[in-house]
């Protein structure tokens, strides 16, 4: 199944986490191989220059005479006491005695370096790489071939000890990977939230779809209800159709004037539409939605006294009637009559009902989605308070000294 939408903004944003962190491990994984990379080359290049100085040394130091090889000045050199150490052995054409110098700093085998000094010699190239000494040390090797008369005589061949160089190139290895490890989880930490954040907008569009939904269901179940109700009457008594049909035309176009004010509120939540904000006389449009809500047997007086407002006159008639829809259905006493009073004056309405009044627990959550003076599941008074916050005014919410709850609109007035 393919799941509701937030269901696949949940899966989208671990998608884009896993994207996201991802291609930042693919560019740290190639990053750490090039600095491990250029560390060992940069390791094995500082041995082979000392193992260059010493074979290069020794090679100018050793003579000639046609094939006979001279070694006495290599073994009076300061170079035969020090590291790394070397050996001068016959190799290819030649055929002289072996010199090792006198510091050993590395165990290695004879054979092992004889082997190396012949390769190097038949080949006529120098040679280097690693070896084990005797005691299984990693050791650096380089082979360098010296010449006779008659072609490739021998070689030198210089021992260096590689195992400090590899122990802290190991050692640079670990925090390379560790230190990759770290990035990658704050990476995919990061790339979590930022996802959040990416589609936050699509939750927020998704959020406003659900409530515009939940909006358009509340508001119009009582009028279709109601508009139902007239037609039954109207089909099972032809001769009220005349008082009916005006009934019906006036609660269709109420319908119609609920589902714009929703679709408005939803295009202003979306800020793809401004509010209509012009000047209004508070009084005669309160007193007009007070005429055309059906009071149904409930006592609904009205004081009003001039007073111009800015507002949006379509969205402000819709929360007026909210106010007075719900003072009319739940703020009545137990199988008594709704007692509504309505007081207008300064950019105020004040709708003040006889019923049971709000809990002063649930004074704080009047407002909020679902809910109403008894506790009920609504939207009337959250949809009051946004077009209150809409126009720069104010819901407040109250009980009277003796009984019933009073809710109080305030709305910017014209200077």
């Amino acid at each position: 199944m393919k799941g509701s939408s937030a269901d696949r903004l949940r899966r989208l944003r671990w998608v884009l986490t896993v994207m996201f962190t991802a291609m930042n491990a693919v560019g740290l994984v190639v990053f750490a191989w090039l600095v491990i990379q250029a560390d060992r080359d940069s390791g094995e290049k500082e041995l082979d220059l000392r193992l260059s100085r010493v074979t290069s040394t020794v090679a100018r130091l050793i003579g000639s005479d046609g094939d006979a090889i001279v070694t006495a000045l290599v073994g009076q050199d300061e170079i035969n006491q020090q590291c790394p150490q070397f050996a001068v052995l016959p190799g290819g054409s030649g055929s002289f005695k072996e010199l090792y110098s006198q510091r050993r700093c590395v165990p290695m085998d004879s054979a092992v370096l004889r082997g190396l000094a012949a390769d190097a010699a038949r080949s006529g190239h120098e040679l280097y790489g690693y070896l084990h000494g005797t005691d299984d040390r990693m050791v650096r090797v380089r082979a360098e071939p010296f010449r006779g008369r008659s072609g490739y005589l021998g070689a030198v061949v210089a021992v260096s000890d590689a195992e400090p160089m590899l122990q802290e190139h190991n050692r640079l290895v670990l925090w390379v990977v560790v230190g990759a490890a770290v990035l990658i989880g704050s990476l995919a930490l990061a790339g979590h939230l930022l996802s959040a954040r990416a589609i936050r907008p699509a939750v927020a569009a998704l959020e406003q779809q659900e409530v515009l939904l939940a909006e358009t269901a509340h508001d119009l179940r009582t009028p279709v209800a109601a508009l139902r109700a007239l037609a039954e009457t109207a089909l099972r008594n032809p001769t009220q159709r005349g008082d009916l049909l005006p009934r019906t035309v006036r609660l269709a176009s109420r319908m119609g004037s609920i589902i714009d004010g929703l679709l408005v509120r939803a295009r202003l939540a979306a800020g793809v539409e401004r509010l209509a904000v012009q000047p209004v006389w508070l009084d005669q449009l309160v007193a007009g939605v007070v005429e055309e809500t059906p009071a149904d047997g409930a006592s609904v007086t009205l004081t009003a006294a001039p007073c111009k407002v800015m507002v949006d006159p379509t969205l402000l008639q819709r929360a007026i009637g909210n106010l007075l829809d719900n003072a009319l259905r739940y703020g009545r006493q137990p199988n008594q009559p709704a007692i509504v009073h309505i007081t207008v004056a300064n950019g105020r309405v004040t709708v003040a009902d006889h019923g049971p009044g709000v809990d002063g627990d649930f004074a704080d959550e009047a407002f909020d989605r679902f809910r109403t003076g008894s506790g009920s599941s609504g939207l009337g008074l959250s949809i009051v308070r946004w077009v209150a916050w809409a126009h720069g005014g104010t819901l407040s919410v109250y009980n009277a000294d003796d009984a019933g709850a009073i809710f109080e609109l305030a709305l910017p007035v014209v200077p």
